[in-house]
């Protein structure tokens, strides 16, 4: 009995992570039990043996994406600056790795497409980002890791822009992991406390 559970449980994956694909492809219109079928190589009733309806489905869609973002948490007893560089490693690889997810995150169309239910909670996992983000941008200009002559409010967007190109990067793997660390370094030159100007005496010769 426990080896079908896991099995089924495993094969409930496997079909999420297929609609994922399909969303991320064809668009959320193009998932149906016969296109999700074909994508898995089952027949369409074999289907509801894992998900009595489309809509339970998409429910479970919902939460495979909630499971892969929280996974990509940071520790809270990190400094603020250290938990933003590692969300955005972290979300650049995993939702890199399930375009889907960006895609259903970021569409109106496909939040609308949804039911209610999940719709809300794909909503509450938008929120829930933004709000670390402002979180950790604040911490690490507390701490004077990040700079503060701007505020918290205009930082944290540049830093989910960021999060989001990079997921949507079409790169290979080994090439994302560059890639990410590239724009990353690049980001946080940006978000660093601006050296100090030199005074006009020190910057005459000598």
């Amino acid at each position: 009995m426990g080896k079908l559970r896991r099995t089924s449980a495993i094969r409930q994956v496997e079909l999420t992570d297929a609609a994922l694909h399909i969303i991320a492809t064809k668009g959320i219109a193009a998932l149906s039990t016969r296109s999700l079928a074909a994508q898995v190589g089952l027949s369409t009733g074999a289907i509801f043996r894992h998900f009595a309806s489309l809509e339970a489905l998409l429910d479970a869609v919902v939460a495979r994406v909630e499971t892969v973002l929280e996974s990509t948490y940071p520790p809270p007893t990190l400094p603020g600056a250290e938990r933003l560089e590692r969300l955005i490693e972290a979300r650049s690889t995993a939702v890199g790795n399930q375009l889907g997810i960006l895609r259903l995150v970021l569409s109106e169309q496909f939040l609308l497409a949804l039911p209610n239910s999940a719709s809300t909670r794909l909503a509450a996992c938008v929120q829930k980002t933004r709000a670390f983000v402002l979180a950790c941008v604040r911490e690490g200009q507390d701490a004077g890791e990040l700079r503060a002559d701007l505020p918290a409010e205009t930082l944290a967007p540049i830093v989910m822009g960021t999060m989001q190109m990079l997921a949507l990067s079409p790169s290979k793997a080994r090439r994302r992991k560059a890639e990410t660390r590239a724009v990353l370094d690049s980001l946080l030159v940006l978000l660093r406390p601006p050296a100090p100007a030199l005074s006009p005496s020190r910057k005459r010769s000598p």
